[in-house]
């Protein structure tokens, strides 16, 4: 039980370093190219996790070896969904698209009933809808409301959706891969978007140091760590309350962004809060009962 507790705990971690990524981002200068942006931080964390490596006193090649099926979720898993947001995002507006992107942790708590010994439990479920809406009301603020003419955009948000929360689902099923494989898929994800950038897109470096801190430190955070706890938290953890847990990563967002000077403390901003917090707690309540089963502890 405590293994799988601590696991949970290792996996929440992502929320708190995704909740960084506004702010990192502005740091940034918020000019670089999206997969510019994505090569950059990628390559970052495969040279994070190679640092890992290099000082337990190898070069990582033994994690090169990995099914098929285990490179298929990895790869499509984190490419696949930077690369639906990504294009979702010139479909569509951003509010819009963030809003249906941010069904992924609703999406997990459902589908993770579908996996060996996981259970479909109803606090997770009204915790994650409650969530859910808070989260919705937090990014909802600015929008003009759903138009047909953007369908696809929306269609395509819905797949970063399905691609994100598949991706975190299906890892549970090669729960055998160790978390120092994702440093490869995060490698093979930099090269992908380093095609996609030259192909489409025109280079731009950060101006100043400040720009670099930013740029460097959402390689090390939100897409270095965050992906390696994040992997190791659905594979170990508890998955369910990691969906639920997973709303408060706008809601940290836009705590920092406020505290740094980019927003402003509404009553929108502290009822999406009340309403997130609340989720999580309904979710938490089933946590004791969820960890103690023993199909949590088994493959």
């Amino acid at each position: 039980m405590a293994s799988v507790n601590a696991a949970t705990w290792i996996g929440s971690i992502s929320v708190l370093l995704w909740g960084t990524l506004a702010l990192l981002t502005k740091l940034s200068g918020g000019e670089i190219p999206a997969f510019q942006l994505m090569a950059m931080t990628f390559g970052i964390a495969f040279l994070l996790m190679s640092g890992r490596w290099l000082l337990s006193g190898h070069t990582g090649v033994r994690y090169l070896r990995q099914s098929p099926l285990a490179w298929c979720i990895g790869v499509v898993g984190l490419f696949g969904y930077h690369f639906a947001y990504f294009k979702a995002m010139t479909l569509a507006p951003a509010v819009e698209v963030s809003l249906l992107a941010y069904l992924w942790p609703l999406l997990i708590v459902l589908l993770s009933a579908l996996l060996p010994g996981e259970k479909l439990r109803t606090q997770y479920i009204v915790g994650a809808v409650v969530a859910l809406a808070g989260c919705w009301l937090l990014i909802s603020q600015n929008t003009d409301g759903f138009a047909w003419e953007n369908l696809s955009g929306y269609v395509v948000a819905l797949l970063c959706a399905l691609i994100w929360s598949s991706y975190s689902v299906l890892s549970r099923l090669v729960r055998s891969v160790p978390t120092d494989a994702v440093g490869w898929f995060c490698g093979v994800t930099a090269i992908l978007a380093l095609i996609c950038h030259l192909l489409w897109e025109e280079t731009v470096w950060p101006e100043d140091v400040m720009q670099w801190i930013g740029v460097v430190g959402l390689g090390l955070g939100p897409v270095g760590i965050a992906f390696f706890t994040w992997d190791y938290g659905v594979k170990n953890g508890n998955i369910q309350l990691l969906g639920t847990l997973a709303y408060s990563a706008p809601l940290i967002s836009v705590i920092l962004l406020i505290f740094a000077g980019y927003g402003e403390a509404t009553l929108a901003v502290l009822s999406a809060s009340l309403l997130i917090v609340i989720g999580s707690l309904i979710a938490g309540r089933a946590k004791s009962r969820a960890v103690a089963e023993p199909e949590m502890l088994t493959d």
